[in-house]
């Protein structure tokens, strides 16, 4: 399983790394040390971390998203695979992705939950509201 240090789990969760360490320090978020005495998160443990933290809206710290080039880099939360087609879901900071994709596509990338991943969003189509 991939483990992610601090400043890996910040940048996927769109916060500070002083953030990351105040949520494990408050038991948020479990870590442990590796040998070289660095505090690792599970990436299965920072999967279900970052659908608590997007669906709780918590924004210290946050860094804005913005639609340059449409990367979304953040975690695999979940894969589904049916015979033909797949979902994958991505949590990237505050949104959440849901991509449709063929089961094949999904075994040649290797994804599973707690790895990371970048969504690309192609549109012919981009509807805005406003708040």
């Amino acid at each position: 399983m991939q483990s992610y240090t601090i400043g890996q789990a910040a940048r996927l969760l769109a916060v500070s790394p002083d953030t990351v360490r105040r949520w494990a320090d408050a038991g948020r978020v479990v870590t442990r040390r590796d040998e070289a005495g660095r505090r690792m998160i599970d990436g299965r443990d920072l999967a279900a971390f970052s659908v608590e933290v997007g669906q709780g809206g918590h924004a210290e710290d946050r860094e804005p998203y913005t639609s340059a080039r449409n990367a979304f880099p953040g975690i695999v939360t979940a894969v589904r695979l049916g015979e033909v087609s797949a979902q994958v879901d991505i949590q990237a900071g505050p949104h959440r992705l849901v991509s449709l994709l063929t089961r094949e596509a999904v075994e040649e990338l290797g994804l599973e939950v707690g790895m990371r991943a970048t969504a690309r969003v192609k549109s012919t189509s981009v509807h805005i509201d406003r708040d």
